[in-house]
């Protein structure tokens, strides 16, 4: 049964203003993918941040789906599975024999009828880590007699080192037919990327240098021009922070997530990428932030949601900045021709309540979205509708029976058409993931 809900007052931050639009929102579906058995390996479902595991076609839902293999040693001990939402439930559209990834596969559309996969297969045999590598894209295309299956080898250039930590972006430029690929070298930390057509042709290939290694990219392609964001990727770089932490917790992983940098290029097949712009950062109070989601308006405006925390957790703010926040607040940014033009706090952390992931969402009437995950007894997923001219920032409820902390939605970066339907793939814990889709309606 459709669960609808009515607009409701805005949490944190907002008061409600005058209200220059009516919503609602209609859960359609909603239902178990599977159970995953955890692969131990560092990745997981969802860890391709800047990507997306789901895609919309038409009416038809698809997604790409991680299986652990029982008994496959470490590291590259998963297979993706390649499923579509039926009436009965979800159907096998295909899958690979063995277990050859470590990360998730995600997804990218391309019409009329075509879906592509980013794949990375383990080179090496199972249980050798930190090996070689072949980043591609499997191409499925749907017809009436069933799905034909092509794979396109990128000619990346003679120069390179890929593993199965890969770090991808991935994007799409329906209305041209694009498809970008982003794959970081495992030695330099630079990001090679590769542009091709629908039909697996390498068009231009271009490199990305941030300052520091930057990593889980979003990348947005419209026509050549390509725009990246990232986020700092590091071993914690201060000697007497470093210390403390392993002093207290006795954990030898800590890279931190500070510095967040934003690249673009107008057109890859004429000039390389142009240096990197830093948006934010939270290095000097031992922060942390999360590069959320990228969006590109129709006149080339980059819109940037991040979240921001000024010290990483209590155990560094009680040692070492006691008057900071480690409540996390909702970030947007507008970058024009290269500079920063606009900058605001959506939403502030309290403690009662948080937006922890926020995704954009492009309506086909024309609106924009930011999807969000917010905290709390009063929390769950809402809708926000971002508009440079409105005064209301009333958040809409979204109704699931089941609340997703972490999830990806089918966007308009990956060649998805605007909708009215906000389709998730996503957790709401415990290893299960499910899909949802909800109808946002003015």
């Amino acid at each position: 049964m459709n669960r609808t809900i009515q607009l409701v007052p805005a949490l944190l931050l907002f008061t409600l203003g005058a209200v220059a639009f009516a919503s609602e929102a209609v859960v359609e579906r909603e239902c178990d993918i599977f159970t995953l058995l955890p692969p131990d390996n560092g990745s997981g479902p969802l860890w391709s941040a800047g990507c997306s595991q789901i895609a919309r076609l038409g009416d038809e839902v698809y997604v790409s789906v991680m299986e652990t293999g029982e008994d496959v040693p470490l590291l590259c001990n998963t297979r993706w599975r390649f499923l579509r939402l039926g009436e009965s439930g979800w159907e096998t559209v295909a899958e690979p024999e063995g277990y050859r990834q470590r990360e998730p596969a995600s997804l990218a559309v391309l019409p009329p009828r075509q879906l592509a996969l980013y794949v990375n297969d383990s080179l090496e045999p199972p249980g050798v880590k930190y090996g070689p590598c072949l980043p591609h894209l499997l191409s499925f295309t749907v017809t009436e007699d069933g799905v034909e299956e092509k794979a396109f080898l990128p000619q990346w250039s003679k120069q390179h080192h890929f593993t199965d930590h890969s770090y991808r972006g991935y994007a799409a430029d329906a209305k041209k037919g694009l498809l970008l690929m982003l794959n970081i070298d495992a030695t330099t930390s630079v990001q090679q990327a590769c542009l091709m057509d629908q039909q697996g042709k390498t068009l231009a290939l271009g490199f990305l240098e941030f300052p520091i290694r930057a990593c889980y990219p979003q990348v947005a392609l419209q026509d050549k021009a390509v725009h990246v964001l990232a986020i700092g990727d590091i071993v914690e770089p201060v000697e007497a922070w470093r210390t403390y932490k392993f002093q207290q917790t006795e954990q030898q992983w800590d890279y931190v997530f500070r510095r967040l940098f934003y690249a673009f290029t107008p057109d890859l097949t004429r000039e390389n990428f142009g240096e990197a712009l830093e948006i934010d950062s939270v290095d000097d109070t031992c922060g942390y932030m999360r590069n959320q989601d990228l969006w590109i308006s129709p006149d080339g405006e980059a819109w940037i949601l991040y979240t921001r925390r000024e010290v990483q957790n209590e155990l560094m703010r009680d040692r070492f900045f006691p008057d900071k926040s480690i409540l996390d607040s909702l970030w947007l940014a507008r970058i024009r021709e290269g500079k920063i033009v606009h900058k605001e706090m959506l939403i502030a952390g309290t403690e009662e309540s948080q937006a922890t992931q926020a995704r954009f969402h492009e309506s086909d009437n024309g609106a924009l979205y930011a999807i969000l995950f917010v905290s709390g007894t009063q929390g769950g997923n809402k809708a926000l509708r971002l508009n440079p001219e409105d005064t209301d920032k009333t958040l809409i409820d979204l109704p699931l029976e089941e609340a997703l902390s972490a999830y990806c939605l089918a966007g308009t970066r990956f060649g998805n058409a605007p909708s009215s339907i906000v389709d998730f793939y996503g957790t709401p814990g415990e290893n299960r993931y499910r899909y949802a889709g909800v109808r946002i309606r003015e």
